[in-house]
C-alpha cells in the first residue's frame, strides 16, 4: 500500500512511520475539527478552536497507533514477526512479516485492534463525563475521541478485506474451507464490492451537496479497492509459487570473483552482451559475500578503478543461508523481513547456488506470459 514513507521512531522493536499522504489527511481532518468546534463552541477564539482541532487530530492518530500496536503485540505473542506500523491516508497498517499458520491465530490478531479501540473509546467517554462540568475543552476533545474511536471500531468491523472485519471473515472462511488462498480471494472480492458501493454513495453525496462526506467516502472506497486488489495479487503469487523450492529457482552458475578485484576489472571480465545479476565474492576458496550488479552500477564510473568489490558486497555475516528443499514462499517472507535480496543455497556445507528475488520475479513473469 504506502510507497513513500518517513520513519518516525522505533519502540518495542517496531518501526513507526508515516506515509507522506497522511499529511494531506491530517490537514483535512484538522480543518474539519476546527470548523466543527467553532460551530459548537462559539465562545472560543479562533486560535483556541484551531489549537484544539490540531491537538485532537494528533490524539486521534495516537489512538490509531494504539489500535495497530494491539495487533502487533498479539501477533508477536503468537510467534509472528512484526516489522513496522505505518500511518497512511486513512488509518494505520501493521506490517507483520509472516502469515498466521492457523485461522484461530488470524482471528485473535485481527480482533485485538477493535478491542483496543473499544477500550480507548470507553476511557474517553469516562473522561468526558468527569470533565464536562468544569473543563469544557477537555470534555469536548474527550467526547469527540470517544465517538470517533467507536466509529473506527464499526468501520473496521465491516467484513471487507483488508479491514479487521475482512480479516475476521477470512479467518472464519479459512476455518470452514480449509484453504487460505480461497478464503483470501472471497474476502478480497467482498472488499472490492464494498469499495464500489462506497463510490456509489460518494456520487450520491455529491448530488445532494455533501462534498466533504463525499470526499471521505471516495478515499475509503479507493483504499479498499487498492488494498483488496493487492491482497488478491499476493494470494495469486503465493499459489503460483506453491510447491517450488530453492533448488527449483536458484542460479547454480553464479560467476565467482576474488576479493581485491576492482570494478573496472570486473566489468572487463564480463562477457559482451552478458547481463550478470550477481557475483559470488571469494577469498581463495572461501565465500566472503555476494555482489549484485545493481550495487556496481550505483557507483560513479570514474570511481570504478579505485573501488574494490569487497567495499560494496553484502558480507557473509549479513546473508541468510537456506537449504535447497526449503519452500520459496517462506524464503521470500524471510527475505522481506530481513531486507535482503539474495540468499546462498547450501546443502551439507556445499554451496549449490544463489536464490534472489530477481530469480523469483523472472519465473513469475515467464509463467504469467505463458498463461496470458
Amino acid at each position: 500500500m504506502p510507497t513513500t514513507k518517513m520513519k518516525l521512531f522505533r519502540l518495542l522493536g517496531i518501526t513507526f512511520q508515516i506515509d507522506l499522504a497522511w499529511i494531506f489527511v491530517f490537514a483535512l481532518m484538522a480543518f474539519s475539527l476546527a470548523t466543527q468546534f467553532s460551530k459548537e463552541y462559539s465562545n472560543w477564539s479562533v486560535t483556541h478552536y484551531w489549537m484544539v482541532g490540531i491537538v485532537t487530530c494528533l490524539l486521534f492518530f495516537f489512538s490509531i497507533i494504539l489500535h495497530e500496536l494491539a495487533h502487533c503485540l498479539v501477533a508477536r505473542a503468537a510467534g509472528l514477526p512484526v516489522q513496522s506500523i505505518t500511518l497512511f491516508i486513512l488509518g494505520g497498517v501493521s506490517q507483520i512479516g509472516k502469515e498466521a499458520q492457523r485461522p484461530g491465530i488470524e482471528f485473535l490478531v485481527s480482533v485485538a485492534g477493535p478491542l483496543a479501540s473499544v477500550a480507548i473509546s470507553a476511557a474517553c467517554a469516562v473522561l468526558h463525563l468527569a470533565s464536562r462540568t468544569n473543563l469544557e475543552t477537555v470534555a469536548a476533545v474527550a467526547e469527540w475521541l470517544a465517538e470517533i474511536n467507536l466509529v473506527l471500531v464499526l468501520f473496521n468491523l465491516i467484513p471487507a478485506f483488508p479491514l479487521d472485519g475482512g480479516r475476521i471473515l477470512r479467518s472464519a472462511l479459512w476455518g470452514i474451507l480449509g484453504d487460505f488462498s480461497r478464503a483470501t480471494r472471497v474476502a478480497s472480492a467482498v472488499g472490492r464490492t464494498t469499495s464500489v458501493l462506497l463510490f456509489l454513495v460518494a456520487v450520491l453525496l455529491v448530488v445532494i451537496g455533501q462534498f466533504t462526506y463525499s470526499l471521505w467516502m471516495s478515499l475509503i472506497g479507493w483504499f479498499l479497492w487498492v488494498a483488496s486488489r493487492q491482497n488478491q495479487r499476493q494470494a495469486d503469487l503465493r499459489d503460483s509459487l506453491a510447491g517450488l523450492t530453492a533448488s527449483d529457482l536458484m542460479d547454480a552458475h553464479c560467476p565467482r570473483i576474488q576479493t581485491g578485484t576492482s570494478l573496472t576489472t570486473l566489468e572487463n571480465s564480463v562477457e559482451t552482451n552478458s547481463q550478470p545479476r550477481r557475483f559470488l565474492v571469494l577469498n581463495g576458496g572461501k565465500l566472503e559475500g555476494i555482489l549484485s550488479w545493481e550495487q556496481v552500477t550505483a557507483v560513479a564510473k570514474d570511481l570504478w578503478d579505485q573501488t574494490r568489490i569487497e567495499a560494496l558486497m553484502t558480507p557473509l555475516a549479513s546473508l541468510r543461508w537456506v537449504r535447497p528443499q526449503q519452500g520459496v514462499v517462506h524464503i521470500l517472507e524471510a527475505m522481506d523481513r530481513e531486507g535482503i535480496w539474495h540468499v546462498p543455497v547450501v546443502d551439507n556445507g556445499q554451496l549449490l547456488g544463489v536464490l534472489g528475488r530477481a530469480d523469483v520475479y523472472r519465473y513469475l513473469r515467464h509463467r504469467f506470459r505463458a498463461t496470458a
